[in-house]
């Protein structure tokens, strides 16, 4: 965990978009970069441009880890939880309790979102490979953190992976809303933790939607710098 003063982490808010905002995280992992046992996972969608920034700063390997948000059966945008690769599945048992979502509907919407995520590993990852994880030191990136059910799924698939060490790192997360992922991570690195924090987007000037082309396009470059380094 990395402690700053509040009047510098808003400084830097806001972030002019995604990639800026991996640049300036790649700041704070300065410790990590060159290492041959650093790789760095963005989580897609958002996540991704700022992983992309913060691995070809530190010059380390990059890929995805496919996480779905489990939306509640009422309303898909709030997440109850998530499912990851390697048959992870995290539920806020506070929200499910609070709007009584039934065991049925959990089934019924994670089903549904284990599907999704497959779709979305074969898209993104178009035949390649993943990662070898076993031993690494993995730096888990995103846009934010909102919930943290997304982060949490990612930290338990690459557990599974054999990673020997979990680094968070994300741009902007709530002051008060990082305690579950500091219980399950190695170390949590932020640029700003704002105490008034309402969602993501209101800490980014430009926070335009990612598609899965871009998403591709971003793992394709990668994939053709490493072969050109080889």
């Amino acid at each position: 965990m990395l402690f700053r003063d509040e009047d510098e982490d808003l400084e830097v808010l806001p972030f002019v978009d995604r990639a800026e905002a991996g640049r300036v995280l790649a700041s704070r992992l300065s410790a990590y970069a060159g290492r041959d046992e650093v790789i760095v996972l963005g989580l897609p969608r958002g996540g991704v441009p700022v992983a992309s920034a913060v691995a070809g700063t530190l010059h380390v390997p990059f890929d995805v880890c496919v996480v779905s948000k489990l939306g509640t059966p009422w309303n898909r945008e709030l997440a109850m939880g998530a499912v990851a690769e390697e048959g992870v599945q995290v539920l806020d048992l506070s929200i499910v309790k609070e709007l009584c979502v039934s065991e049925e509907d959990i089934q019924q919407v994670s089903a549904a979102a284990r599907k999704e995520r497959e779709y979305r590993e074969e898209l993104y990852r178009g035949g390649r490979p993943h990662l070898d994880l076993a031993g690494k030191t993995v730096i888990l990136v995103d846009d934010g953190i909102a919930t943290g059910c997304s982060i949490l799924a990612a930290i338990a698939a690459v557990r599974r992976r054999k990673a020997a060490r979990v680094v968070v790192a994300v741009p902007v997360a709530p002051a008060s809303g990082c305690s579950a992922i500091r219980m399950e991570a190695d170390e949590v690195v932020s640029v700003a933790e704002p105490a008034m924090f309402l969602a993501v987007s209101q800490w980014y000037e430009d926070f335009r939607q990612i598609s899965d082309e871009d998403v591709q396009r971003l793992l394709e470059n990668d994939a053709g710098s490493l072969a050109h380094a080889a």
